[in-house]
């Protein structure tokens, strides 16, 4: 269904091939954008473009590859989409690696690549991106719950969302006066194939801190995101659960360490 808001509006997608990014461009172009994805695999951007047209014959639909950690490859797609498209009015940059390891099983190298990734690479397809991107224009950065909740596993992680979230906030507030917005999505665990792959190591405590219910599909993070990028909101966070943990979080951050103290111990019980 065609969207007021949204119709005809040029959208870029960084990892929109896979999870949550495919989800949001699938959700754009129903909505009536016309959507540019990024990512490394073409053989999964072609699946996804295909899908795209399908979703939204009227639409019109690009795709570059690219690793967005690279500075000069992410200013080459950023420009062959502004070029596809005519044009850029949306940018969401939600390409990102994850990584659930305990702080001594970490490579040192994991570091710097999860940064790159997860942070620089919001950067790069910015800083591309913004001489694009006139009043009225919108930025979704997506980051995570981890990226405002510090969790067991996540050494490496975890501080390239907290990043993220942070230089969100500080877009948000350079960006407002030329009547851009900047909104962060702070997405739980989600059922994508990152979670699948993160899954394979992810120690014991940080399996207990997710819990054991439901795991949210990507579709839930894009219908959240929406309507938090036409308004331009700050923190779009989906799910009654996770915004329930963030607000104890920010509110009751010392009955959160405890509960995460309680429940890491009791992971270690049963892996003992």
């Amino acid at each position: 269904m065609r969207d007021g808001v949204f119709s005809d509006r040029r959208a870029l997608v960084t990892g929109g091939s896979s999870g949550i990014g495919r989800a949001l461009a699938l959700a754009l172009a129903r909505a009536g954008a016309h959507v540019a994805i990024v990512a490394r695999r073409e053989d999964a951007l072609q699946e996804t473009a295909a899908a795209l047209r399908a979703a939204a014959p009227e639409c019109r639909v690009a795709y570059a590859v690219a690793d967005v950690a690279d500075p000069g490859q992410a200013e080459r797609a950023v420009a062959e989409c502004v070029a596809a498209l005519g044009g850029l009015d949306l940018l969401v940059n939600n390409a990102g690696a994850a990584l659930a390891l305990r702080f001594e099983d970490t490579p040192p190298d994991a570091y710097r690549r999860l940064l790159d990734v997860n942070f620089l690479g919001v950067v790069h397809m910015t800083r591309a991106a913004l001489p694009h991107l006139g009043a009225g224009a919108s930025v979704l950065n997506v980051s995570s719950l981890a990226g405002a909740l510090a969790v067991f596993g996540y050494a490496a992680y975890a501080p390239s969302k907290f990043a993220l979230t942070a230089f969100s906030e500080v877009l948000r507030q350079e960006l407002r006066p030329r009547g851009i917005s900047v909104s962060v999505l702070l997405p739980p665990d989600t059922d994508t194939p990152q979670l699948v792959e993160e899954n394979r190591a992810k120690p014991p405590e940080t399996r207990a801190l997710a819990g054991t219910g439901p795991v949210p599909s990507p579709p839930l993070g894009a219908d959240a995101a929406l309507p938090g990028l036409a308004p331009g909101r700050g923190w779009v966070v989906p799910g009654w659960r996770a915004r329930v943990v963030l607000w104890a979080a920010r509110h009751l951050p010392g009955l959160v360490r405890w509960s995460m103290d309680r429940d890491i111990a009791r992971a270690r019980r049963g892996a003992g």
